[in-house]
């Protein structure tokens, strides 16, 4: 029997609309209509209010902790738990505790992202040059704002800043902070939005106060004098490249190189790194040289091991007897990411209006701001000294009769009438009548009154003087100029990245010396298979042993320092050396290419060529009877990149390729049997690799292509002037059966 369903169940099943009775309507959309109305207001919405850094240097997830602590009056006070500073900010920002506690790791001392950290920590915070290092949860950690905050902060109060409300109407929240430094160029930040990102790397605080007033003083001043370069947390070495660097403080875009500081202690014969650059993790580093030493790449090194502790980094690599450390450094800073780049994006929001700027568009901007948040400082102050004059001037009239006015407040029967009595009695305002009501009765006397009245002077002087400041614009800028040298002087910081003006950059020389040059002779079969052995394995045993079905497509005669070109069916070029691969006998398979190169799934073998120096040039016959003419030193890289795309042309299958150093004579026979004989001096190199070619062969029909390409010396054609042709493309003539090498069967 069916168990009965309870009332409570059956009342909150959710109804089927096909039992309902009702039918669902499909609504179609166009896809525009869809972006502009949902996808657009996210996109803004991220860009304006999550990722991208404005004016002051901060995102709003960053700000609104900032003026959370502020407010908590964590700038003085002592420290309080994470957690309740993270459940305060959760009234201005409502994206979770997660987030929010993730923004004040990031920002903190222990963590040591910033050159100048705003969040003074206790407790684990983790650090930026580790990876798996995790920060302890809120609960156990305590924070409080740095004492530069005070320099964050200085004047907020002062109407120097826009306040508007928070998400729910309840709070207010300033737009930007008045930061008296430009920060922007300080703190590093690094936001991703829809469409667009930004990352700001780190100045000198000296270096960016000094660039900034030289600035105020000459706009067109050298600023890469005085801003040298960006600085790290994390130290390092920046390697300085001067074209590069006018690149980014020009445009806001670009990179450079910085790579690790390191020392060698020849007691224990290892090499100490204890600086990294900002961009990399211990964790990374060491993964990286683990997996060159499994691969054979760093026989030098024994050891490694991170030996990181309260004083700092310090990763320690043990190195083999007779180890030069300075040359394995140098492959150090190639294949780890022991020297790294750091991409160079600088947008920033300037009204709402994401825009990249370079460092001199940057301190315009900032400039600007400023000056204007130290306009609206002095007008405030100034209207509070004009409001506090005013009540003094009515004080003064007091001073007149001071027993007329006890008498008047004396006759009012009504406390409303005593206000209107004074305003009457003496010819003041409102407000002064409303001071004057107010002072207590042992105020009311002669010296208390003459000391309030002697400030009237000082005050109006006063008011005159931010008059004046308002009115020329360089009283301002020298205000500014002053707060910057202050900062200056209350947080010195020397420089943590060293720059580096004179450095080895590679180490290609080095790494050709200590491959060896001795003769080789290299074999590649029709299925990819490649075997290099030595003159002398060659000689004991020269029956080569291929797979069944295989065989041999091309051999070398040349030496283990040259380098192998391997061009694919999917266009594409694999480089290598032949050093990379091991001395093999006759009898072995070799080495399978596509497997040996990491090729893509389903990738071929077409041709292979070797070269010690680039030269000559690469003949690529297609089907449709054009042949490209391609100089092999467009192949060659100055990054030694593992594989190039757009080999060559895709338009049409590939016949044959050619790898020639001089001019030759070359026969072209089609699947019609026809035959052209042509100088490969009539071709123009060209540098581009995709080139589609020139035509050689008109092919009468689309069911006939080109089938064969090979030297004329080499082939079996007895009659080679009947197939020359004096301009190309040609149809070529008709091979005769004595040209065609098939040797007649004989009936005996």
């Amino acid at each position: 029997m069916a168990k009965k369903k309870s009332t409570e169940e059956v009342k909150h099943r959710p109804a089927d609309p096909n039992v309902m009775g009702l039918r669902r309507e499909v609504v179609e959309q166009p896809i525009t209509e869809t972006l502009e109305i949902n996808f657009m207001p996210y996109a803004m919405s991220v860009i304006m209010s999550r990722a991208i850094p404005e004016i002051d240097g901060f995102k709003p997830s960053h700000r609104k902790l900032l003026y959370t602590m502020y407010q908590m009056h964590l700038l003085t006070g002592g420290r309080t738990k994470s957690a309740n500073i993270v459940g305060q900010t959760m009234r201005l920002n409502p994206h979770g505790d997660a987030a929010i506690y993730d923004t004040m790791v990031r920002l903190s001392r222990g963590y040591g992202a910033l050159l100048h950290p705003l969040v003074d920590s206790k407790g684990n915070f983790g650090k930026v040059y580790s990876r798996d290092m995790a920060w302890a949860a809120s609960r156990y950690t305590e924070a409080r704002l740095d004492p530069i905050c005070a320099e964050i902060f200085k004047d907020i109060d002062q109407d120097t800043v826009d306040f508007v409300d928070n998400y729910d109407g309840k709070l207010k929240e300033p737009t930007l902070l008045p930061t008296t430094f430009p920060n922007v160029l300080v703190s590093a930040n690094q936001g991703i939005a829809v469409g667009m990102a930004s990352n700001l790397c780190g100045f000198n605080l000296q270096e960016v106060c000094e660039a900034t007033i030289a600035y105020m003083k000459d706009p067109q001043c050298d600023l890469m004098s005085i801003l040298k370069a960006p600085d790290f947390p994390t130290g390092g070495q920046l390697l300085y490249n001067g074209t590069q660097m006018a690149e980014i403080y020009n445009s806001g875009r670009g990179s450079f190189q910085v790579r690790a500081k390191w020392r060698y202690v020849k007691e224990d014969n290892v090499i100490e790194v204890y600086e990294i650059p900002y961009t990399a993790t211990a964790e990374a580093i060491m993964d990286k040289i683990t997996e060159l030493v499994k691969a054979g790449k760093l026989k030098e090194i024994a050891d490694m091991r991170d030996e990181t502790d309260l004083s700092g980094l310090k990763l320690t690599i043990d190195l083999k007897r007779g180890t030069d450390p300075e040359k394995l450094m140098q492959k150090l800073y190639k294949s780890t990411p022991l020297q790294d780049s750091f991409p160079c994006n600088f947008n920033i929001l300037i009204a709402g209006t994401p825009r990249v700027l370079g460092v001199r568009d940057i301190l315009e901007e900032w400039t600007a701001w400023r000056i204007e948040s130290v306009r609206r400082r002095t007008f405030f102050v100034q209207k509070k000294q004009k409001d506090k004059l005013h009540l003094l001037k009515g004080l003064k009239k007091i001073l007149l009769d001071i027993d007329k006015a006890i008498k008047i407040i004396r006759d009012t029967e009504l406390d409303a009438e005593v206000v209107p009595n004074l305003m009457i009695g003496f010819g003041i305002d409102q407000i002064q009548a409303e001071y004057v009501a107010d002072i207590r009765l042992r105020n009311i006397n002669k010296e208390y009154i003459l000391k309030r009245v002697a400030e009237t002077e000082e005050l109006e002087k006063e008011i005159a003087d931010l008059q004046d400041i308002l009115d020329h614009p360089a009283r301002v800028k020298k205000i500014i100029e002053g707060e910057l040298r202050d900062v200056m002087k209350k947080y010195p910081a020397p420089r943590r990245t060293e720059i580096l003006y004179e450095y080895q950059t590679a180490v290609e020389a080095d790494e050709a010396e200590a491959v060896p040059a001795y003769p080789v002779n290299v074999f590649l079969s029709r299925e990819g298979y490649l075997k290099k052995i030595t003159p002398a394995s060659l000689r004991m045993a020269s029956e080569q042993k291929y797979k069944e079905g295989d065989g041999p497509s091309r051999s070398w005669e040349c030496t283990n320092d040259q380098e192998l070109l391997v061009f694919t069916d999917a266009q594409q070029c694999y480089k290598t050396r032949l050093a990379d691969f091991d001395d093999t006998k006759a009898s072995a398979l070799g080495d399978y290419l596509p497997t040996k190169l990491a090729m893509d799934p389903g990738e071929s073998v077409v041709f292979a060529c070797i070269t010690a120096d680039y030269s000559g040039h690469l003949l690529f016959f297609f089907e449709n009877g054009k042949c490209a003419r391609v100089e092999l030193s467009a192949y060659q890289t100055q990054t030694r990149r593992k594989k190039l795309t757009g080999a060559y042309s895709d338009k049409s299958p590939l016949c044959a390729a050619l790898h020639i150093k001089e001019d030759l004579e070359l026969a072209l026979t089609s699947n019609e049997g026809r035959c052209v004989v042509f100088h490969t001096a009539v071709l123009t190199p060209k540098t581009t690799r995709n080139t589609q070619g020139v035509g050689v062969m008109t092919l009468k029909k689309e069911k006939y292509k080109l089938e064969q390409v090979e030297p004329l010396e080499g082939s079996a054609i007895q009659n080679p002037a009947r197939y020359r042709s004096r301009s190309l493309p040609v149809a070529g003539a008709l091979l005769k059966p004595e040209d065609r090498g098939e040797e007649q069967m004989s009936l005996l």
